[in-house]
This record gives structure tokens, C-alpha cells and sequence, in this order.
């Protein structure tokens, strides 16, 4: 009889065991599909944030560059503040950079592979300054033009056969700025010291892309001439940060040193005649609890379809 309560009691205790274990996972499941649809409609909504941020940005382009003869940094900040906001649904960052106050490495070559006498040399000295060897501009150069003979620091679509996965030199123009990262001698490392210098998008055309002072880097302003220094450069910054200049007239009689450069400068479209851009990068970041989503596009204003680039992540 004893061993028969003793047997019952330890088959109880199983099944009671067996019901622990199965509640617990039971209620786990719960917790957890509870958590995934959660963070699911978190991260829709801070996707849709981050979007509407985009959206406000170009609205707010569209007005501010229809009100000014010029563009400036300053404009961009204000843009900024105007698009922070926290509401009870989550917050929204934007930030906004002028691709034209940067060097379209486009530029540095024609279509049949021939040097751009203009923006070559801006790039050489450029890369110079940031510590980087000019010879990564004759694989760019290879990249784009559709000569079929490499540069002796180049490479064409047989240099790129022999990676895996092999590819093809493209023989156009870049359409992303991401898409150096294919080009000879470029990786990340690379790619994340040129970006506030150099852009692919250009409103006026591939071989002429002339560069607003008014948003450029002391480092790419200080190339733009051989005889430029950084002083002059510095002396751009200093001036615009009082009063944004309009013209490359504005530019030779405001800043010291510049009178007779700037109109060489704007002649042969090394810099704007009005210095007022067209084309910009928006980054918005939205955030809903513990969920960011990021939205970076580049933007023309102005254009029927203003998006000129667009990615999530």
C-alpha cells in the first residue's frame, strides 16, 4: 500500500513538474511574441518618423532657398533646430549638409579618360591634405572614363576580374558616393575621411561642378589654388560666419587676399558666381523607445522629383 502512495505521489510530482515547465514556456512564448510585435510596431513607427523628417527637410529647402540669394551653414543650422522635436510619440534628429560646397570627383576626368584640368588638381591637393596618396585618383579616373588603357596607378576591368566576386570597370560616371568603395585602393576607412569632402552629384553637369564657399571645408577651400594657404581659407570661414557671401565678387572684396583669385577662381568654375547650391544630404534619425531607425537621403530642392538618393537603416 506504501509503495503504492509512494508511486502515485511521484507521478504527481511529475505531472506537476511537466505543468511548471509547460506554463512557464507558455507564458515565455507570450512574453516574447509580446516583445517582437512590440518592437515591430516600434520600429515602424520610427521608420515613418524618420521619413516625415526627410520630408520636412526638403520643404523646408524649398522654402529658405526661394527666399535667399545664397546658401549658407547658418541656413543649415537653423534647419536643424527647426527639425528636432520630441512629441509623446517619439523624438526626431535631422541633419543637413550641402552636397555643392563639396568636389564632385566625378569631375577629375572627361567621358574619354582625359584628365579635368580644373577639379584634377583640386583633388590632387585635396587628398594631399587629408593624407592621402593622389595615385587613388588615377583608379577613379580609370573607373569612370571609358578609355581602355589603365593609368600606371589605375586599374580597368581586367585589374577586376581577378577579385572574387569579379566585376567589370564601370565606364560611367559614379551614382552613389558608397560606389567608390568598388574603385582600386578604396575601403571604409577611406571612404568615411572623404565623405564631408567630396560628393557625386553635381547640378550643372558632370565637367563643370563648381563649389559653394559658402559650405566648402577649410580643407577643400585651401585647395582650390595653388596658391591658396590654409590663412586664406580660414579667412573664407571667418567671413561667411558674419555675413554668407552671394557672389565670387562678394568673395574678393570681403575677404583679404582674395580680390584678384576669386574672379580667377569663378572664371574657369572652380567656385560658384552665386553662391547658392541646389543639391544636399539629409540624415533623419527618429527614435520610439529603444528603437532608431535612420533615413539618410540626398535631396534637390528645387527638381519635380527632388529625391535624388535614399537609404534606410
Amino acid at each position: 500500500m506504501k509503495n503504492e502512495r509512494g508511486f502515485a505521489l511521484l507521478i504527481t510530482l511529475l505531472i506537476t513538474t511537466l505543468l511548471v515547465a509547460l506554463t512557464a514556456e507558455f507564458v515565455d512564448e507570450v512574453f516574447v511574441d509580446s516583445s517582437a510585435r512590440e518592437n515591430f510596431t516600434d520600429s515602424q513607427k520610427a521608420s515613418l518618423l524618420a521619413a516625415s523628417g526627410i520630408t520636412g527637410g526638403i520643404k523646408l529647402l524649398q522654402y529658405g532657398l526661394s527666399m535667399q540669394e545664397y546658401s549658407s551653414l547658418a541656413d543649415l543650422d537653423r534647419l536643424v533646430k527647426l527639425l528636432s522635436i520630441d512629441d509623446e510619440i517619439g523624438t526626431i534628429r535631422v541633419t543637413a549638409e550641402e552636397e555643392s560646397g563639396k568636389l564632385n570627383i566625378n569631375a577629375i576626368v572627361y567621358p574619354n579618360g582625359k584628365d579635368n584640368d580644373i577639379y584634377r588638381p583640386i583633388a590632387n591637393r585635396l587628398f594631399i591634405k587629408l593624407g592621402l596618396s593622389p595615385q587613388l585618383l588615377d583608379a577613379v579616373a580609370d573607373w569612370i572614363g571609358t578609355n581602355e588603357v589603365a593609368r600606371t596607378a589605375g586599374a580597368k576591368t581586367p585589374y577586376y576580374q581577378t577579385l572574387m566576386p569579379p566585376y567589370a570597370a564601370k565606364g560611367a560616371s559614379l551614382d552613389t558616393f558608397e560606389e567608390l568603395r568598388l574603385v582600386k585602393g578604396f575601403d571604409n576607412k577611406t571612404l568615411a575621411l572623404l565623405r564631408p569632402f567630396v560628393t557625386v552629384y553635381s547640378s550643372t553637369g558632370i565637367s563643370v561642378a563648381p563649389i559653394n564657399v559658402n559650405t566648402a571645408a577649410k580643407q577643400l577651400l585651401a585647395s582650390l589654388d595653388e596658391t591658396m594657404t590654409d590663412d586664406l581659407a580660414q579667412a573664407i570661414i571667418d567671413k561667411r560666419m558674419i555675413t554668407p557671401l552671394k557672389t565670387a565678387i562678394d568673395l574678393g572684396n570681403n575677404v583679404p587676399g582674395m580680390s584678384a583669385l576669386a574672379l580667377a577662381l569663378a572664371s574657369n568654375s572652380r567656385i560658384m558666381q552665386n553662391e547658392k547650391g541646389s543639391i544636399f544630404r539629409l540624415i533623419s534619425q527618429a527614435q520610439v523607445k529603444e528603437t532608431v531607425r535612420i533615413v539618410e537621403a540626398v535631396v534637390q530642392p528645387g527638381a519635380t522629383q527632388p529625391i535624388l538618393y535614399w537609404r534606410e537603416y
